[in-house]
């Protein structure tokens, strides 16, 4: 049976989950995921798991912060004064926000502090700093 290697197109099914048992994420109810081994299509921790995989081998993955969305950067905050903040966009802690860069990139950042005068934008992935768990199951090798 086929062994998965890098560069090989894989499908998986997976359940992503905090280490504390919460989860985050999941492709049940979904098509599987499928991406290229070994071209950064998704977290290094998880892209190594797969090689030496067969079809319907199913396992365990624990992935440190830095093999997933790294470790929180306290550079990627930033507090904006709240009258540059259009009065129509509502601003409560843990909402999620659109905003553009001065390069013209748009970034998703996260509301993490709301006051009179300002507003505490954070750029980090929200699992930024979380040691992840997957459970995989490979469900095809193309």
């Amino acid at each position: 049976m086929a062994e998965v290697k890098s560069g090989d197109t894989v499908r998986i099914h997976y359940v992503g989950t905090l280490t504390d048992g919460r989860q985050f994420d999941s492709s049940q109810g979904r098509e599987p995921l499928e991406f290229v081994v070994g071209s950064g299509q998704i977290i290094t921790g998880l892209d190594k798991a797969l090689p030496g995989m067969t079809e319907g081998d199913k396992k365990t993955v624990n992935v440190p912060a830095d093999e997933a969305y790294g470790q929180m950067d306290p550079n990627a905050r930033q507090s904006v004064p709240r009258d540059q903040i259009p009065a129509d966009i509502p601003l409560e802690v843990g909402r999620q926000l659109q905003v553009q860069t001065q390069e013209g990139r748009t970034i998703a950042v996260q509301v993490i502090d709301v006051s009179d005068e300002a507003v505490v934008l954070d750029a980090n992935h929200p699992l930024a700093g979380q040691d992840l768990v997957f459970a995989i199951e490979l469900v095809s090798i193309n």
